[in-house]
């Protein structure tokens, strides 16, 4: 038997709700499973922890967390805390702490009612975002001189290593092989004269390397705009941290909304653990009322089960949602239905497993 420990960091907001859906779906393949187990431990993290002890976690929480196979994150965000406070102290903390620089964003059309777009399809919108997660435009690099005098300046510095552009980009490269599809390289070198103009250099020395691999390379405003006109252009993306951060909140509006989009933080070598999170954000003025949609927190445990190599429970999550997209009856109200958050979590175990959900 595979025995996974999973950290649970349910968060604030809507976190715990949606959170307490993708346990379900753990549980209930534990049940059918007889070759997997999960073991769970629980911290209570986030904003409201910040509000009574002054920070976001707990000051060894990285070693707390270490010797875990996976951590899945609900969502960080609430009033009263400053975003660059719940975002640096926590999020960030585990990304960086644990070198998950590789962000999985995959942008699939689950169903045809799904997206504005008009006269698009599944077969249309289907590709995959490898944004680069540890340095960047967030590597929190900068100055602010004079502060409150006339002549303020603040400098923010996007840092570009050449082992962390490189390793990112030779991670994408190694995907479009594996998958047999085609390569993305989005950038900005016509206006940033030193970082982008690197990426790109990095970007065509790489692919020397992977002749077989067919590329592309796109401005980021360009690649915006085929985003939403032609997003059959794309099947494997790879792009800076701050342009994956807008690009695949664009891919999330073409493909249903936030409550769809899913996110994995992954360290490929596994020498610490990787986290898995819908990246929808706390959504607070809807905490406790039933109405967040957690498909896209039952997504992340499509991509936690793919991640630990269970391909075959990855697929059927998948299949699994779009399935209960295509019935529309145990739908959330983002989504046009009626449905509570619990609902559609019990909902969609009776679909995965044919048994009723055990209750987190």
């Amino acid at each position: 038997m595979k025995k996974k420990k999973i950290a649970l960091i349910p968060g604030d907001g809507i976190g715990p709700e949606v959170i307490s859906e993708g346990v379900k779906v753990l549980k209930a393949i534990e049940q059918v499973d007889a070759n997997l187990s999960f073991e769970f431990t629980e911290y209570p993290w986030g904003c409201e922890y910040y509000l009574e002890h002054g920070k976001m976690m707990d000051e060894n929480g990285l070693d707390q967390l270490k010797d875990t196979d996976a951590i899945y994150l609900g969502a960080v965000g609430y009033p009263g805390v400053p975003d660059h406070i719940s975002l640096w102290d926590l999020l960030l903390k585990i990304r960086k702490g644990f070198d998950q620089y590789v962000n999985l964003r995959p942008v699939t059309l689950l169903n045809p009612s799904l997206t504005p777009l008009k006269n698009k399809t599944e077969k249309e919108i289907d590709f995959l975002v490898i944004r680069e997660n540890s340095e960047g435009e967030y590597a929190g690099a900068g100055d602010w001189l004079f502060k409150g005098k006339p002549e303020e300046v603040v400098l923010q510095t996007g840092v570009f290593s050449r082992k962390g552009t490189e390793r990112i980009i030779r991670y994408a490269f190694e995907e479009a092989r594996k998958q047999k599809k085609t390569l993305t390289s989005i950038s900005k070198a016509n206006a940033l004269n030193y970082s982008m103009v690197f990426w790109d250099e990095v970007f065509d020395e790489v692919g020397k390397e992977y002749p077989d691999v067919v590329t592309y390379s796109y401005l980021v405003d360009a690649a915006s705009m085929f985003f939403v006109q032609q997003p059959e252009r794309f099947e494997i993306v790879v792009t800076s941290n701050l342009f994956g951060d807008i690009l695949t909140d664009i891919g999330a509006a073409i493909t249903g909304g936030m409550g769809l989009a899913t996110g994995a933080n992954i360290n490929p070598e596994r020498e610490f653990p990787s986290m898995f999170e819908p990246v929808h954000g706390s959504a607070p003025d809807i905490s406790g009322k039933g109405l967040a949609n957690p498909i896209a927190a039952i997504w992340s445990v499509a991509q936690m089960m793919e991640f630990f190599g269970e391909e075959k429970w990855s697929e059927l999550i998948v299949t699994t949602i779009k399935e209960l997209l295509e019935e529309n009856e145990h739908l959330t109200p983002d989504l046009g239905g009626n449905a509570t958050t619990e609902e559609l979590g019990n909902q969609f175990i009776k679909l995965l497993t044919g048994q009723d959900a055990i209750t987190y």
